[in-house]
């Protein structure tokens, strides 16, 4: 009975507003009180968790994302982008999905992308003939579309809790996500087959100016696959780099920020989801100590047998339940709530721990835009100004192709492992 009205009452507190990380460290906290463990495990999580030199990538790549994002980058981006696919039909809708996949991976946050690049874009959309319902739905649910691509700052949190390596991760979302572009421009190419498109010719003038003009920050993505992979330097280090590079780019070359008054407010909205993401961490790896002390993933995994006995069902099932903890949750928590009590399951049943990090950021990607509650859907109708109903109708055709896409990342392996076997092999 205790229980049940402890439960109670965490609900209650969690539908008045109460921060996550307060009702989780009070679940954890709780329940080794009532297993009459020490409860300092928690303060012992929090010390490991800062321990850790994989950390120092969170508040570095974050910092840098949030200085492209207040910077002019995404319009040097996107004029880009226009000038080299533009020209054909379907085009513009392409560089949409292009430019948000990339500044969703250097941002790591999906609201991010839709606040500084829908505004951006749909104006253009609407400027050349695309339908608002199709405008608004892709904007919508490119919004998440890079979180497959590094530096993701959830494939760097997926990495820790899983403690799978996080230049493996780096690797396996490529394929994957070049595959939820390519599947997503082939629909927009046929969406858009017979409109009367106001498309602008192609001028190699116009490509070389807008490279010229994004000189500075087309080379970002090379630069930091390129010093991983090469063997140069680490995943933390790759982050020290960027930072200092996108630094030194947009405030003394650029100038795109002051740094009297734009450079101080950048690493204060940086770091205050940066210490939104660690509090959160360190409650959640305490909850999670709890789980794996009293075997509940263990016991969940007797329960699960009972009913599915094949690898494959167990991934449907997976994948139904992973795309109501996105549309639910946010990607921070609900990759530090779900992933420890995932990863014993999904290994008992052979799924490679690599292609289950792809699969389970995949799924969150989708549930953002996923009504009724995807996170997406509602910060797209906070920037564009449309009631949310009129969002969810926009958005379920673009999922459908996503849920296609995802179908084909789940059950062909291959497409998350070639690379890092490639690369383990060629090492």
């Amino acid at each position: 009975m205790t229980t049940i009205l402890i439960g109670l009452a965490l609900i209650l507190l969690a539908l008045y507003g109460t921060p996550l990380f307060a009702i989780i460290s009070s679940i954890a906290l709780i329940a080794f009180y009532f297993a009459d463990i020490d409860t300092t495990v928690v303060i012992i999580e929090l010390y490991r968790l800062a321990s850790q030199p994989v950390l120092l990538a969170i508040p570095l790549f974050t910092f840098a994302g949030y200085l492209l994002a207040e910077s002019k980058a995404p319009t040097r981006l996107v004029n880009f982008a226009r000038a080299m696919f533009g020209w054909f039909p379907g085009g513009i809708s392409i560089v949409a999905l292009i430019t948000c996949a990339v500044f969703t991976a250097l941002t790591g946050a999906s609201g991010v992308t839709i606040i500084a690049l829908g505004g951006l874009l749909y104006p253009i959309l609407l400027e050349e003939k695309y339908d608002e319902k199709f405008s608004l739905g892709l904007l919508t649910t490119s919004g998440s579309l890079g979180l497959l691509f590094p530096p993701s700052l959830p494939i760097i949190v997926y990495g820790m809790i899983s403690e799978v390596s996080i230049d493996k991760l780096f690797l396996a979302g490529l394929i994957p996500g070049i595959l939820l572009i390519v599947i997503l421009s082939i629909y927009n190419v046929y969406k858009v087959r017979g409109l009367h498109l106001a498309i602008q010719p192609f001028h190699f003038g116009t490509l070389i100016k807008t490279i010229r003009e994004a000189a500075w920050e087309l080379p970002l993505p090379i630069l930091i696959l390129g010093s991983i992979y090469g063997g140069y330097i680490t995943p933390t280090e790759a982050a020290a780099v960027t930072a200092f590079y996108v630094l030194i780019v947009e405030v003394f070359i650029y100038k795109d920020i002051s740094i009297k008054t734009g450079l101080p407010k950048v690493m204060r909205d940086s770091m205050v989801l940066v210490g939104g993401i660690l509090v959160i961490l360190g409650a959640a790896l305490g909850m999670a100590n709890y789980m794996i002390d009293a075997e509940i993933p263990m016991k969940i995994l007797e329960f699960v047998r009972q009913f599915i006995d094949s690898k494959w069902a167990f991934l449907i099932a997976l994948n139904i339940f992973l795309l109501i903890v996105g549309a639910l949750m946010d990607i921070f928590s609900a990759i530090l709530v779900v992933v420890p009590l995932i990863i014993p399951i999904a290994t008992s049943y052979g799924v490679d721990p690599v292609h289950l990090g792809i699969i389970f950021l995949t799924n969150l990607e989708i549930g953002y835009s996923t009504p009724p509650v995807g996170i997406n859907l509602f910060i797209s109708s906070f920037r564009f100004e449309k009631p949310v109903v009129k969002l969810y109708a926009a958005s379920l055709p673009f999922i459908a192709i996503l849920l296609f896409a995802l179908m084909i990342i789940t059950y062909v392996p291959e497409l998350s492992l070639w690379l890092v076997e490639a690369f383990a092999g060629n090492r």
